[in-house]
Order: structure tokens, then sequence, then C-alpha cells
């Protein structure tokens, strides 16, 4: 609209009126589903998490029936989350530096730098009381904030004013650990939910997530403590609230050493999260977990029955309701175990994140569990440590200050160049088992149910006539489609399906985008692949900060381990066997036109159905490590296969796909 409105610049209004009612006209002429309703898409997935949670419920009332039964379904959550979290580095040397240490009235803090692997520096203070040791020790895990470290220095204080240690830690892309950085060494993004976001993308497909490096880095920093004389071993703790209460939520089940933990300002039901307010930041989601049937209390399960603080704010935005039932959960497990003391809820006349109560109650649960102290702890007043004297870099950030630092995406390369050979010789082998992983990565069979498709419009133009169709498949997403027929067909005429991410109306929108192919007789099918043109999600229910014009179906879609690529895959397998049913497209060669997003689609289903005699695809991705490459760049996440880059890359499939028959033409 801008280029069309400064062209024509000089016009009276009513040509520009005219061109907007022509463009709603196109809009509706395009449109061929029966019904309407923007947010179906979303509908259909959230039947799909609904149904994977009653399982899930089910499962857990059951295991309500007794002790052994509980710690069944306790280890088999276990599992479940050690299926999906995949594998970690090899375990290397800290390299840890003291840089600096500064004493203040009963206490101490250093500033500590260690690496979590090779290049991966990570930065942290210790609050170390003065006296005599050792001390229980409480991991800080800093929420969602540039500050990191800095802003969780309230806990820490009042933790190390009551005799226990603390070790605050940077988060990746928080403090001084940011990733993305301008020319001046500042943030390139609007903040660390856009940065985890952008870096869990990358994360995913070398079969990896955010959630898990933070995991790791959590995990070298209790092995750092162990190396301190001052740090009771046996006596180690974990809080953390909002994005930090999702560190720790994910630590809990895999890290044995931690004995007391504190969950703050994230506990809900992920199934009630994922219906109102949509997926959260990319840090806050391990792909597969609704497959596994996994909740979020059941990652605090598998801490159990060891002391657990549960801490809400009746108005959070974090829903409390699904904080109080997750609460009521774990409070019937831990019966059944005969830990019924050991857990608790705390809940305030607030909102979001640690105000001081909380603080205070979390303090208590600490001096109560580490040092049998049932004494309500009172916060006073202290004045904050200028943030200048808990930096350990000169720079303020990593990335600046040390050369052979290496940033998330950088290791993702470096991870995914490792696994090159691997890809190489796993597309030259077994044909089969190639074609069974390409599935499984997309989450999907070879359909067995027939479709069936209905009419459900018709109308003339110029020189063609245009069939709208419903095409629709048992368990999937009706796929609407348009058949446009020249005056004049040939026996050669091809069927041409033309997908275009803009919407199939931008197509029909102008017959100078059709006409050549109606000259050579070709009869078109014009398709709108789910979340795109008539079933796109509204622009409004995706936060923009995530990059992602379709970040919560493309979330819900990993969650449920059925990715947005596989579905749309899916898709185009019911409209190439609607054209073998039609008495006029059938035993046609197909050639498939695709654009932008739809590119790795196309790609995927030209490999796996040789229907299609020959692909075009242009302005879109050609390879997965573009991705890695360029992370900082807009819709990603609907591409992303978990782990893809472990057997194959695009270019693979293009080449074992048959010489010629998928090309890019830009």
């Amino acid at each position: 609209m801008s280029k069309i409105s400064l062209k024509y610049r000089s016009a009276i209004c009513i040509p520009v009126f005219l061109f907007i009612c022509q463009l709603g006209f196109a809009q509706e002429n395009a449109n061929a589903l029966s019904w309407r309703m923007n947010t179906a898409y979303n509908a259909y997935l959230m039947r799909e998490v609904h149904k994977q949670y009653e399982k899930r419920n089910q499962d857990f009332a059951a295991a309500l029936s007794s002790k052994k039964a509980m710690e069944k379904y306790r280890e088999l959550c276990k599992e479940k989350y050690r299926k999906i979290i995949g594998e970690f580095s090899e375990k290397s040397n800290l390299n840890t530096n003291v840089v600096g240490k500064k004493s203040y009235d009963g206490f101490e803090v250093e500033q500590i730098i260690f690496e979590s692997v090779p290049g991966r520096f990570v930065t942290a203070n210790l609050y170390l009381p003065k006296g005599k040791g050792p001390f229980p020790t409480v991991l800080v895990l800093a929420g969602h904030g540039m500050s990191g470290k800095v802003s969780e220095q309230k806990e820490a204080l009042l933790l190390v004013k009551n005799g226990i240690a603390a070790f605050a830690v940077d988060p990746i892309g928080q403090g001084e650990r940011v990733q993305f950085l301008d020319d001046q060494g500042k943030s390139a993004t609007r903040g660390s939910t856009t940065e985890h976001t952008l870096l869990n993308a990358g994360a995913n497909l070398v079969g990896t997530s955010l959630a898990a490096q933070e995991y790791w880095d959590n995990h070298r920093a209790l092995d750092y403590l162990e190396t301190r004389p001052e740090v009771d071993k046996q006596k180690l703790g974990c809080i953390g609230s909002s994005g930090g209460g999702t560190q720790n939520t994910y630590m809990l089940g895999l890290d044995e050493r931690i004995k007391v933990a504190v969950v703050c300002s994230y506990v809900s039901k992920r199934e009630r999260v994922l219906e109102l307010n949509g997926p959260s930041d990319g840090c806050q989601h391990i792909p597969y977990e609704g497959r596994e049937g996994l909740e979020i209390g059941d990652f605090l399960l598998m801490f159990s029955p060891k002391p657990l603080l549960i801490m809400s704010g009746l108005y959070d935005f974090v829903d409390y309701w699904g904080a109080q039932k997750t609460y009521e959960d774990l409070k019937n497990a831990y019966a059944v175990l005969d830990k019924k003391q050991d857990v608790s809820w705390f809940t305030i006349e607030g909102g979001h994140g640690m105000p001081k109560p909380k603080r205070e109650a979390a303090a208590s649960w600490f001096r109560h569990y580490f040092y049998n102290d049932n004494t309500h702890v009172k916060e006073t007043e202290t004045a904050p440590i200028p943030e200048k004297e808990l930096l350990t870099t000169s720079t303020g950030q990593v990335l600046k200050a040390f050369g052979n630092g290496i940033s998330l995406p950088q290791e993702n390369l470096k991870i995914s160049d490792r696994y090159a050979s691997q890809r190489s010789a796993f597309v030259k082998g077994d044909s089969i088992k190639v074609k069974a992983k390409v599935l499984e990565l997309l989450g999907i069979n070879v359909p067995e149910q027939k479709i069936s498709f209905e009419v459900t419009g018709v109308f003339r133009a110029r020189n063609h006539d245009v069939y709208k169709y419903q095409i629709n498949r048992a368990g999937e997403m009706p796929v609407p489609v348009l058949v446009i027929h020249p005056e004049t067909t040939f026996a050669e005429s091809k069927v041409v399906l033309l997908l275009n991410d803009n919407g199939k109306s931008e197509i029909i929108g102008s017959e100078k985008n059709i006409e050549s192919y109606l000259n050579r007789g070709d009869i078109l099918v014009l398709a709108d692949l789910r979340g795109f043109g008539e079933t796109a999600d509204p622009l409004e229910l995706n936060d923009t900060k995530y990059w992602n014009s379709e970040y919560r179906n493309s979330m819900i879609s990993m969650h449920i381990g059925k990715p947005v690529m596989g579905q749309r895959v899916t898709d185009i397998f019911s409209i190439l066997d609607f054209i073998s049913a039609d008495s006029k497209l059938k035993n046609r060669k197909i050639s498939l036109l695709a654009n932008g997003r739809y590119g790795p689609v196309a790609i995927h289903a030209a490999y796996l159905d040789k229907r299609i005699s020959q692909t075009e695809i242009s302005g879109s991705v050609k390879s997965f490590e573009d991705y890695l490459k360029n992370p900082v760049q807009r819709d990603v996440y609907t591409n992303v296969l978990y782990g893809v880059l472990q057997s194959y890359d695009l270019m693979d499939l293009v080449g074992i796909s048959g010489k010629g028959r998928i090309r890019f033409t830009d």
C-alpha cells in the first residue's frame, strides 16, 4: 500500500478507495472454507494439548493410590525429561577466576568468572557470611531483566545476613552475558526475552534448547561451589523468580545436589497458560513436553520429597488458578510420599516477582531446613550495592572482554559443524531409514485416512473459471483450495500448485499473476496451508517481542510433538490426494511453486512424495544453518525441527530427491 500511495500521491482519493475495495473483493473471492474463524488453527492445536494433558492427569490420579505408584510415576517423569532434554557437553575445566572481592558489614562479595564450556564465560557473585563455615549455600537464579545477577541482590543480601551464602549467576542473554551486541557493546534487541527466544530456535535445530543450556550453566555453578571450603556441600539450595523460577523448575529434576528449593512467580498449569496467554519466552519451553505429558508440576514432583516452597501473587500474570491446582497436586503427592510437611505455598496480595514478604518467606524456609530454625526472618532496610561493585568485567560484557569468548549462536554452529560428516553419511545410507527419520522429525506419518472434499463456490472470470474447495481429512485441519481452469487445456497441460506465504488472495488479486500459466493451458491450484491465508493467526495474539507472526502456534506445535512444518507437509499430501482424485486434474504432471516460509515445507513434501515432478522455490532459506549464521531474523521458529541438523540439512534432501526435481529460482 505504501508504494502505491507514493506513486499516485497526486491522484484524487477515489481511485485509492476503489483499489482498497478491490483488495477486499479479491480476499473475499479467495476464501474457500465454508466457515470463518481466524483462531481456528489455535483451537485445533489446543484440542491436542487438552487431549495429552487429560491422559497425564489420569496417570497422575492413578499414581496417588500408593507410595510405590507415586515413586514409579516420578521416575517415569524423570525418564521422559531426560529423553527430551538432549545431550550435554562433556565437563571441562571451569578455569575459575575470582576477579575481585569486597567486604561489607558482616559479609563479603566476590566477583567470579568461570567457563561452563570452553569459551562460554559465566559471570557470578558469591555472597559469603563472615565467620566460621562451611555455610549452607543457595544458588540464586535471575529473573528476566537485563541486569541479571545484580537485580537479585536483595534476595542474596537477606540470605547472607542470615548465615546462608548465596551464589548469584548471570543467565545467558542477561547481565554481562548479552549475546547480541551492537557496535557500542549494547544489547541489539529489545531485551532478554527476545534474545532468549531467538537463541532458542538455533539451539533447537542442533538438538538442545536455551532451557537446557541455562541448566548446564547452573549445574556447573554447583560444580564450582563444591570446590569452595566455605560451602557446605550437603546443604545446597536454589531459588528463582519468574525466568529464574523457570530455571529452578527445570533444574530440580536433573541435579540431585539441591536439597531445598523455592520457586516464585512461575508455577502454574502449562495447559492453562497455553490456552490463556499462549507460549512464553523461548527459555521457558523444552520441545515435546506435551507429547511426553509433562506438566510444570511434574518437573517439581521430580524433586520430591525434598523441601519445596512455591510462591505466588494473587494478581500475577502467571495464572493463579493454575498455581493453586499445581500446589494441590504436589500436596497430595507429598502426602502419599509421607512428606506432606515439606511442600508449602506462600501467597501475597500482589503481582509478579519477589517483593519483601516473599523474600522473608523464602529466607525463613531455608533457615528452617538448613538450621532447624523456625524464627520468621525479618528484612531490614539495606543500602543496595552499586552495580559497578558487582560487575566481573571491565567492559560490562564477556563477549567484549574476552577474545576467546564465543556466543551461543557460534556454539550452535560449532555443534552443527561436528554433525556435518554424520549428516553426509546418513543421507547416503539406507533410504528407508532416511525417510523414517524425516517423518519422525516432522512428527507425522504418511496419512492413511482418505480425504473428502466439497465445492464451496464457483465464479467465472474473463478467461478462466475458479472453483473453491474445502479438503477434509479426519484429524487434520481442512485445507482451502482454489482451482483455476483456463478456457483451453491441452494433453500436456500441467497442474501447478502455488503456495504463496502472503496467502492465495495475493495471487488471485491480479490476473497478471496467473496470466502466463493460463496462456499455457496450465491448471492452477492455489492453497493456504494451515496458518496461512484463511487460517492465519491474528497478529495481535503473537507478541512482537518474539519476532514471529505465528509464534504461539509454532511453539504449541513443537510442544505437542507436531512441528508446524510437518503439519503443512500433511496438508500438501491432502492436496496431492485431491489432485489424484479429481477427473480434470489427475494423471497430469504436478509442479510445485513455493516462496518464503513455504520453502522448507515444499522441500520436505517433494522429497517424500514423488507425485510432485518439479519444485521451484524462491525467497526462502536454503539451509537450516542459515538460521544459525543469522539468528536475528523473523519467523525462524516457523520452520524449526528439533535436532534436525544431527541428521540432515535442507540441501541434503534436495540432493537425494532426484536431479533437477527441486531448484531455487533466486
